[in-house]
């Protein structure tokens, strides 16, 4: 049984960093991609990024791009997301998602979730 664990949310101010990990478990992850997704209250869950576990290809969401790097550590089956500059807008709960094959920015593609971490950035 796959299970995802998303740690590493928390309150910060605007301009600061945060590191999300995504402890994953129950299957050998090779042929998998990893999502990042979040959602804010009363927003649909979006995509932030994603990143193959075989070739390490990454993608981002436009509002993140060069805020955020998503990175994986295959021995720990752990994937990160740095995040950094952050922003009142990034405040949201960020959920960890795997599927298997290449990236898709899609959330109905995704099979396996997480149950969230919160992220809150002040102003």
């Amino acid at each position: 049984q796959v299970q995802l664990v998303e740690s590493g949310g928390g309150l910060v101010q605007a301009g600061g960093s945060l590191r999300l990990s995504c402890a994953a478990s129950g299957r050998t992850f090779s042929s998998y991609a990893m999502g990042w997704f979040r959602q804010a209250p009363g927003k649909e869950r979006e995509f932030v990024a994603a990143i193959t576990w075989s070739g390490g290809s990454t993608y981002y969401a436009d509002s993140v791009k060069g805020r955020f790097t998503i990175s994986g550590d295959n021995a720990k089956n752990t994937v990160y997301l740095q995040m950094n500059s952050l922003k009142p807008e990034d405040t949201a709960v960020y959920y960890c998602a795997a599927m298997i094959g290449k990236i898709v920015v899609v959330r109905s593609s995704y099979d396996y979730w997480g149950q969230g971490t919160q992220v809150t950035v002040s102003s």
